[in-house]
C-alpha cells in the first residue's frame, strides 16, 4: 500500500484529515478515491491503516482501519553535518543520505561555502528540505523522516558535539594516514556516528584544527575525487555498511 504523512495522527469526529501537499498528492496526482486504502504514518513513528471517507484538492478525510506494526529502529544513530551546497545538490543530498538511514541533517556555514543567501536560513528552505526527507522515508519505508535543521555556522557544530562521546569524523581530502574504512573496522561498532562533510571548495587548515579539537578525526574515502554530495553519500553508505543495517551480518 501506499505511504502518507502527517505531522500528528488525531482523529476528530471518527476522522483524521489530511491537508496541504500529501492532500494534493492523494487526490490530485494519484486520483485516490473514497474506499481507498493506504498507510498513514506520523513524525512520532505511529502506523495506521487508512481508508478514504471523502476527497479533495485540499482535504482529505479518512477513518482509521487498524493500527500497524512499526519497523525495527534501526540499530545506528547516524548524524550528517554538512555544510551548504547548491540548492539541487542539496536536495539530491538530502533525499539520499535520508534514503540510507540518517536520523539527523545539520547544514552549516563554513569559510568556503558559496552559498550564502539568507534564504538558505529561513524556515521555508527548512520546509522544503522536510519534505524531501519525507518523501524519502516514504521510499525506503523508515519508522520516521530524519530531522532537517535550521543552518548554523561551522563553530557551532563543533561545539555542539564537541562533548560528545562517540565516533566523530571529519572528510578532508588531504587527509593521507586514516581512512574511514579502516577507521570503523578497528573500533568496535557503537550505537551513534556523526559525521562532517564540506563545501565543494574542501576545509581549511583553520576549521580541520578546530574539528579536531571538538574530537573529531580526519578521515578519507579514497582517492577519488568526488563532489561534495557524492562524498556524504558515501560516507554514509560506507558508516551503514560497516556498522548499520546495510553490513553483511543484515544479509
Amino acid at each position: 500500500m501506499r505511504r502518507f504523512f502527517v505531522e500528528e495522527i488525531k482523529e476528530r469526529d471518527g476522522y483524521v484529515v489530511i491537508t496541504g501537499p500529501e492532500a494534493r498528492h492523494i487526490s490530485r496526482v494519484l486520483r485516490m478515491k473514497r474506499g481507498d486504502h493506504f498507510i498513514l504514518m506520523d513524525r512520532k513513528g505511529a502506523r495506521f491503516e487508512a481508508v478514504i471517507g471523502s476527497s479533495g484538492p485540499k482535504e482529505v478525510r479518512v477513518r482509521l482501519a487498524g493500527i500497524l506494526p512499526i519497523p525495527t529502529s534501526p540499530p545506528l544513530d547516524i548524524i550528517l553535518c554538512q555544510a551548504l551546497l547548491k540548492s539541487r545538490a542539496m536536495d539530491y543530498l538530502i533525499e539520499k543520505s535520508s534514503e540510507l538511514g540518517v536520523n539527523e541533517i545539520i547544514p552549516f556555514f563554513s569559510e568556503r561555502t558559496v552559498i550564502r543567501d539568507v534564504r538558505y536560513s529561513s524556515e521555508g528552505r527548512a520546509r522544503r528540505w522536510r519534505e524531501i526527507a519525507q518523501g524519502a522515508a516514504k521510499q525506503s519505508d523508515r519508522i520516521k523522516p530524519a530531522e532537517i535543521y535550521l543552518p548554523v555556522s561551522f563553530r557551532e557544530v563543533c561545539e555542539r558535539y564537541q562533548n560528545d562521546d562517540t565516533m566523530k569524523v571529519i572528510l578532508w581530502e588531504r587527509e593521507e594516514s586514516t581512512d574511514l574504512k579502516r577507521l570503523l573496522r578497528a573500533h568496535p561498532s557503537s550505537a551513534r556516528f556523526i559525521g562532517i562533510v564540506g563545501p565543494e571548495g574542501g576545509f581549511t587548515s583553520t576549521e580541520i584544527d578546530m574539528a579536531g579539537k571538538a574530537g573529531f578525526i580526519p578521515v578519507s574515502i579514497g582517492r577519488r575525487i568526488l563532489r561534495a554530495e557524492t562524498a556524504a553519500v558515501t560516507l554514509v553508505a560506507i558508516v551503514q555498511y560497516e556498522w548499520g543495517d546495510l553490513g553483511r551480518n543484515n544479509i
